[in-house]
């Protein structure tokens, strides 16, 4: 018996003294991954790091807006696309008009919050698809049998102005989904909104807040009192139906609908609503 024990025991030393590096080495590995995690080390993985990666690219050609081109078709390769997702910032960029951009700051809020309230009042709740807004327009859609209400996002929207061809199809709808969700990742919710009403259609010819706001009203966007607002949150919606340049009538129900959907929304109040909606307006051009 005692010279069986003799044998086993070097034998387990062994075993152990084998095991022992690897122990070693497994620790350091997780000790690394530890310090990695909690120094920020994972901002590595991060789409804001990427869109700093892409910063180092050549910048692209200067390109309008999908929604100002006259171009329809959209002729991008798989590669063009990858890199649009991966490198978005630097897509988004080659789209803008710097010359007449406007910083969110430099807009009231009242401007702002009409947007919310009449295009996507989840905004600051969601993460570029709505899915609970897309559930409530489809059972509103099928009670009417026609399109009564629409489930775009503002995050849609701007990608899809930016980017997107108006082909009503599956592919383009999943790249626009796609492209909502890297846009989310990539901006703030600010800097997106500040992108959208940058980007937006305003009718008449006007893209964008600033030449909106000199075309209809001759005046700056921080000058737009809530009555003014209200009127050009309610444009994009239908652009060329809403313009007060084409139809003040209808420009006008349309305020009163943004107007009432800020009310709901606790925006502001009734009294300042109804205020609003008789405050006359003067129009950089005869009606």
């Amino acid at each position: 018996m005692k010279k069986k024990t003799a044998r086993k025991t070097p034998a387990k030393k062994v075993v152990r003294r084998r095991f022992k590096p690897l122990r070693f080495l497994l620790l350091l590995i997780t000790l690394f991954f530890i310090t990695f995690i909690f120094s920020g080390g994972l901002m590595v993985f991060s789409p804001r790091t990427w869109q700093g990666i892409g910063d180092f690219l050549p910048k692209l050609e200067k390109q309008l807006p999908a929604i100002a081109s006259q171009d329809l078709t959209e002729n991008l390769s798989s590669s063009d696309r990858l890199s649009r997702f991966f490198f978005l910032h630097r897509a988004v960029e080659a789209r803008l008009d710097k010359e007449n951009y406007v910083r969110l700051k430099d807009m009231p809020e009242n401007l702002q919050q009409a947007v919310l309230a009449v295009e996507d009042h989840r905004f600051y709740n969601h993460h570029g698809v709505d899915f609970e807004s897309i559930a409530r327009a489809s059972l509103v859609n099928l009670q009417y049998g026609e399109i009564q209400e629409g489930a775009s996002t503002i995050t849609q929207q701007l990608v899809k102005n930016l980017f997107l061809s108006h082909e009503q199809t599956f592919d383009r709808k999943a790249e626009e989904l796609l492209l909502a969700l890297d846009m989310e990742a990539c901006y703030s919710k600010d800097e997106i909104l500040e992108l959208y009403l940058n980007t937006i259609y305003y009718g008449s010819n006007f893209y964008g807040i600033k030449a909106a706001s000199q075309g209809y009203f001759d005046k700056q966007p921080r000058e737009l009192n809530l009555s003014e607002s209200a009127m050009l949150a309610g444009l994009p919606n239908a652009p060329s139906l809403y313009s007060p340049y084409v139809d003040f009538k209808m420009s006008k129900k349309r305020q009163i609908v943004v107007l009432d959907a800020m009310v709901r929304q606790g925006f502001i109040n009734e009294k300042t609503s109804e205020d609003a909606k008789i405050k006359p307006l003067y129009f950089a051009k005869t009606l």
